[in-house]
């Protein structure tokens, strides 16, 4: 009998499959996998903070370091932040941004609308006057609450270590010297409290109130400066009060808003300087070349002066 040769088989070939070869090059492909995950993460750089607010910028350099590029959106103390209009590369930046920080309590309406116009959200937001229990209605200079900063840094930096694990430990790291960086500062407010507690004091503005109320302070025209506040006339009876509180002497000093002015309020920084009433000055915005602390510190060192001048 002739034999025939076998027919072809159509096809591809099935050859037997080694189990563990095929192992072996399965983990493989994992190790490369994680391998470019890990190049990718460090090629992406620094994560991406935009601050509604330039003190909330410093806050979170100080927390994210080399780790974090960090954009203010308003900083310079020259200018009324009320003022402020959003723009196109305001827009971008937010859009392009891995974390938020905005004040909130309707300060920064911009930020809120710009936030809610966006397609793709940031991956992490944080309402800075959500942290203190602030709504729309209360005076939203939440920054002045000597315990803002401290809940602010440690959200941040939990936030931080959520996006990037894989520095963790630094975050944590200079969480740890921001709190302690704190301390003398609320040494300062703690002395000044003992020594100037239940003080009559006024101010066009309600910027420096959460400060005041730290230190004892009475703090005397909260209708005038809700007012000025919220851009409305005050009542005249409002008007005669503080008028009255500056001729009469009845307040040891005048906190003065130096990025907000307008006629009225000039009028009350002359009569009390008329009077012999020491005029402090705040701002709404970081001044260049002071970090948070430092800004605090010499504001309050501006208090002191002026109640024992």
């Amino acid at each position: 009998m002739i034999e025939r040769p076998a027919p072809i088989a159509h096809g591809r070939k099935k050859w037997p499959v080694d189990l563990g070869r095929a192992k072996g090059r399965a983990t493989l492909l994992a190790s490369f996998v994680l391998l470019a995950l890990a190049i990718s993460a460090a090629d992406a750089g620094p994560l991406s903070i935009v601050a509604a607010e330039n003190f909330y910028g410093d806050i979170a350099r100080q927390i994210g370091g080399a780790d974090v590029a960090v954009t203010s959106i308003l900083n310079s103390p020259d200018r009324d932040p009320h003022e402020f209009e959003t723009n196109p590369s305001t827009a971008r930046a937010f859009a392009r941004a891995a974390v938020v920080i905005y004040n909130g309590a309707d300060y920064d309406l911009w930020a809120t609308k710009l936030l809610s116009a966006l397609s793709s959200p940031p991956r992490q937001t944080i309402e800075v006057a959500d942290l203190t229990g602030a709504k729309p209605g209360d005076n939203p200079h939440v920054w002045y609450d000597p315990d803002t900063a401290a809940k602010l840094a440690e959200t941040l930096a939990d936030k931080l270590a959520l996006l990037d694990p894989s520095h963790r430990a630094g975050y944590q790291h200079r969480l740890a010297a921001f709190e302690r960086s704190l301390k003398p500062l609320a040494e300062q407010i703690e002395a000044l409290r003992r020594k100037n507690r239940g003080m009559p004091v006024t101010a066009t503005e309600p910027v420096f109130g959460y400060m005041a109320a730290a230190l004892g302070f009475e703090m005397r025209n909260a209708g005038f400066q809700r007012a000025v506040m919220n851009d409305t006339e005050p009542s005249a009876a409002n008007i005669a009060a503080f008028e009255n509180d500056l001729r009469s002497r009845a307040v040891k000093v005048l906190i003065y808003n130096r990025q907000t002015t307008d006629a009225l309020t000039l009028r009350m920084r002359a009569i009390a300087q008329q009077s012999g009433i020491p005029v402090v000055g705040v701002t709404e915005t970081e001044p260049a070349g002071e970090d948070y602390q430092q800004w605090m510190r010499s504001q309050l060192e501006a208090i002191d002066r002026a109640l024992t001048h």
